[in-house]
Order: C-alpha cells, then structure tokens, then sequence
C-alpha cells in the first residue's frame, strides 16, 4: 500500500469515526430528550393520581357531611317490636344510650306517639374529632303506632330496664248496647 492509499484509508477511517461520533451523539441527545419526556409523562400522571385520589377524599368528606346533617335534619324512627293478645297490645322499644327520663310516650285514642333524641357519639369528645362511619341513629326519633281498637289511654303501663322500654296497653272493651227500636 502505498502512502496515499494510506492517507486515504486513514482520512476515510476518521471520516467514518467522525459521523459515527456525530452519530452517537445524536442518539444520546434524543435518548436524553426522550427521558425528560418519559419523566416528566410519568410525573404528570402521579400528579393527577394524587389529585384524583385528594378529590375522591373531599367527595367522599362532602358526601359524609351531606349525609350527617341529613340523619340531623330527619326525624327517623324507633325500632319496635308490637304483639297483640286478646285483650292487650304490648310494645317494645329500643332506646339504647338514652335515659328513661328522656323517653316521652304519649297516648290518643287509637295510636301511642314514642319520642326519644339520641345523642350522636361524636359529641362524647371534648377535642377535635372526625367521623369516618356513622351508622347508629343519632338525633331526634319517633315512633307512631296506630291501633285497629281503642285503647284504655289510662291503664297504659312502661316500664324501662337496659335502653328497652315495655310498654303494656289494655284495648278498651265497649260494650255493645242493644237499642230498641219503637
């Protein structure tokens, strides 16, 4: 090989090495570009997880306070279990948490009202508290139970032992007058 076969092969060689360097270093420009994209892709969508997920916590606030100033709002009813004998109704009544000077029942002609507010257990702490399940009543609370006879309004008897109240009440027995006719 002569000298300038030589130079050419060397200059060739260098050509070659220079474009592959060019090359390469474009390469790593856009293997560096297309990381900055990919992190800054995968920063957004962990941006918008965590907002996503903050947004789910303050519906789920709001729904929780939409719903407990309802359950405030509301009159709900008082879980009772009625049984009727041949001369007798008998209810019982659960009002746990709640004092026997607390339970109002008053008495019509053929219906008995049971009024009673339960205290919502939050209000049992002094500091800052938040609820996260609220499913026991709380509250203002009546029950109405209207009867297919008269009642003897006063021979009705409650009697009140662990949160249940017993109330007994005697149907009124009328008896039948015979009218003559003329």
């Amino acid at each position: 090989m002569d000298k300038s076969e030589t130079i050419d092969a060397e200059f060739t060689e260098k050509e070659e090495k220079a474009k592959f360097d060019e090359a390469k270093e474009r390469f790593d420009e856009k293997k560096e570009k297309g990381k900055t994209i990919a992190d800054n892709v995968i920063n957004d969508l962990y941006r918008n997880i965590d907002e996503f997920r903050e947004s789910l916590k303050n519906m789920q606030k709001t729904a929780d306070q939409k719903y407990a100033d309802y359950k405030k709002s509301t009159v709900q009813t008082i879980d009772i279990d009625l049984v009727e004998t041949e001369n007798t109704y008998h209810i019982k009544a659960a009002v746990p948490g709640v004092s026997k000077e607390d339970v109002l029942i008053e008495a019509g002609d053929n219906d008995l009202t049971i009024e009673t507010t339960f205290k919502p257990f939050i209000e049992d702490f002094e500091e800052d508290a938040e609820i996260i399940v609220s499913a026991i009543k709380s509250g203002k609370c009546v029950k109405t139970v209207r009867f297919g006879n008269s009642i003897d309004i006063e021979n009705i008897t409650a009697k009140f032992s662990n949160g249940i109240v017993v109330i007994t009440i005697p149907k009124l027995i009328i008896p039948k007058h015979k009218v003559n006719v003329e």
